[in-house]
């Protein structure tokens, strides 16, 4: 297949584009160019700004690819400006469980559904929650519903998630500083880097349509996180209300994602106990040796 990858360079987009290749996909990917691909030579690499319309047409302007994987969409004008501009036979949109207005056990896809919700073009703005709703409502204005998948995610985690929010609390816990947590014993939802992307890579060749969650099985508190760093370096977490924000903050009750939907297109997630203790594990040891250069 034909597949243009919007973004894709860092963080779960690697082990998509590393699935995609293995199964012998044609990929272009397309980027600002301020981050290296590292298939670059492995793949057809595109500049451009998906935000700027112009630039997308002198990038892709209409051209057709089987599948396009959009890693990077935050409003409705992202992706008005992208598929005003070339056609595609699918079209997956990394979306976020932030669409979901309730907090809560077994969230399921039908709680958000983009096709009756409001369009409002508009740019990126500070409500993440409400641009992503309408970058997903957006595709319908030039996609048939059977031709979109919109992935919902919980936050993801790795070695390579830039926004270091489990390195957060192992930094904190090990350096003694003081971090606000708001609730530590409700529990939430991960998904691992490695799975957020070949999930996605594995919906290019399956022939489902709309929202799909994906989360790993279970769920953890930042409590059984932090006192699981605690014991593993002998260092004591400093708990404040002055304290750095800690980045799991907001919870208003468990929260976990039903699957059923992901399982039912082929693909089984993992048990989160099975990864993130090991994920924790190296982390400190990352701080360790940082502690020690």
């Amino acid at each position: 297949m034909e597949i243009l990858v919007i973004g894709g360079t860092r963080f779960f987009g690697i082990p998509m584009i590393a699935k995609l290749l293995e199964k012998g996909h044609h990929i272009a990917v397309a980027t600002r160019g301020n981050l290296k691909n590292p298939f670059a030579d492995r793949t057809e690499n595109i500049i451009l700004d998906r935000t700027d319309t112009e630039s997308v047409r002198k990038a892709v302007g209409g051209r057709y690819f089987d599948v396009i994987i959009d890693k990077v969409a935050y409003s409705s004008n992202d992706v008005r400006a992208l598929l005003e501009n070339v056609r595609c036979g699918k079209y997956i949109q990394m979306s976020t469980g932030s669409v979901y207005t309730e907090c809560h056990e077994g969230i399921m896809e039908s709680e958000f559904e983009p096709q009756t919700y409001e369009l409002k073009w508009q740019g990126r703005t500070d409500d993440y929650t409400e641009s992503k709703r309408q970058a997903e409502r957006a595709a319908y204005e030039y996609m048939a519903e059977q031709d979109c998948i919109f992935v919902r995610y919980p936050i993801v985690l790795g070695i390579h998630d830039y926004t270091n929010r489990l390195r957060f609390y192992v930094e904190h816990v090990m350096r003694g500083q003081p971090m606000y947590v708001d609730d530590a014993d409700y529990g939430m939802s991960f998904i691992h880097e490695k799975e957020a992307g070949e999930f996605m890579a594995h919906l290019v060749n399956s022939d489902v349509s709309g929202a799909f969650n994906g989360c790993s099985y279970g769920f953890i508190s930042p409590g059984e996180i932090i006192r699981y760093i605690e014991s593993k370096t002998g260092k004591k977490a400093v708990l404040s209300g002055d304290g750095d924000p800690a980045p799991f903050n907001g919870l208003v009750s468990n929260e976990s994602f039903d699957t059923g939907k992901a399982l039912s297109a082929g693909y089984r997630f993992s048990n989160l106990r099975d990864w993130i203790f090991d994920l924790t594990d190296i982390l400190i040891e990352e701080e360790k040796t940082e502690n020690k250069a």
